[in-house]
């Protein structure tokens, strides 16, 4: 396997937030194949129930069980350096807790029992602090699982977490479960998930466009995170980017519409009047884009976290579309 310097070096869980819409699911799936590079294994994990990671790579909808569903890139064309393994899966509440019953006290047929009795929807609804702790636990055990000899079963665990204005709550259990348990091995379970969450072996990134909400609630998340003692902040991966088609100064000083409308009756075009009239506002709408992005972005930069910058793709997301922003997010160092 090769060896290779990345900006987050020795974090095993990478926690994915963002506000909806900003394609947080996206990212979190081309974060986990720019992982599974040269023989590595991960496991990409959604929270939220939607079946997104299955629609992303075309995909049945994944059960509560690890499955494998891409290979990540090699480091040659040759062969000789294969690409790793991505496996996925789709944590619930109520397997979760059947883990858990199973886990600690070898109950997991009596929690079959009470999931026919409903008791379990209620147990989890009443008590939602339960509900994230048991999430969160299922990703730190897997975080954590070592296999038979030496090593960890996966390199690298990818979380697609909840949106940014919940992911504080989510991440904090021990706040979670103070009101639930003092002690006893709810306590105890919720003591040994945070600690991993706040270890250096945790990093949580945050995804974003160009826009003032999306922006404006990252930077709420950041420091919402850095409230709380250990949780270590990750990268800003800025998608959906869209590049400034013209310098800064064509941008600054634009054509007139007489001139425009002179060369494109000098191209041979008819109407170009109207046409000049349409491209000075399209000039002007552009200018105005990109007088937001570089805006918002510098706002970004003074939160002073690493920043990836993901293109729009046009022709909607893919398995293709997947690995060109994996490749980019490698070539940034983010994996």
């Amino acid at each position: 396997m090769t060896a290779r310097d990345t900006d987050w070096d020795g974090v095993r869980l990478h926690v994915v937030t963002g506000k909806g819409g900003t394609g947080k699911t996206t990212v979190a799936a081309a974060l986990a194949l720019a992982l599974a590079h040269s023989g590595r294994k991960v496991l990409l994990i959604e929270t939220e129930g939607r079946q997104g990671i299955a629609r992303l790579f075309d995909r049945p909808p994944l059960p509560y069980e690890e499955r494998k569903i891409a290979i990540g890139p090699g480091e040659a064309d040759d062969g000789r350096d294969p690409g790793g393994d991505v496996y996925a899966l789709a944590i619930d509440p109520e397997g979760a807790l059947l883990d858990y019953l199973e886990l600690f006290y070898n109950m997991r047929s009596a929690g079959r029992a009470l999931r026919r009795l409903g008791l379990v929807d209620f147990a989890t609804t009443i008590a939602p602090g339960l509900s994230d702790v048991l999430v969160t636990g299922k990703a730190t055990e897997s975080t954590r699982r070592k296999q038979r000899g030496d090593g960890y079963v996966y390199d690298s665990v990818v979380l697609d977490a909840p949106p940014t204005g919940r992911v504080g709550r989510f991440l904090n259990v021990s706040a979670a479960v103070s009101g639930l348990a003092k002690v006893g091995p709810i306590r105890a379970h919720a003591d040994t998930v945070a600690r991993v969450i706040k270890s250096p072996q945790t990093a949580v990134h945050f995804v974003t466009t160009l826009e003032e909400m999306p922006v404006q609630e990252t930077l709420d998340g950041i420091a919402e995170l850095r409230r709380i003692a250990g949780i270590q902040v990750g990268g800003i991966m800025i998608n959906m980017a869209r590049p400034a088609v013209l310098s800064q100064q064509e941008l600054k000083a634009p054509p007139e519409a007489s001139t425009l409308a002179k060369a494109l009756a000098a191209a041979g075009l008819h109407g170009t009047d109207v046409l000049a009239a349409a491209l000075c506002d399209e000039l002007a709408e552009h200018a105005r884009h990109v007088e937001l992005q570089d805006r918002e972005r510098t706002e970004l930069e003074a939160a002073g976290q690493p920043i990836y910058l993901l293109p729009m793709i046009a022709d909607g997301i893919d398995l293709a579309a997947l690995h060109r922003l994996a490749a980019e997010l490698r070539d940034q160092g983010a994996a």
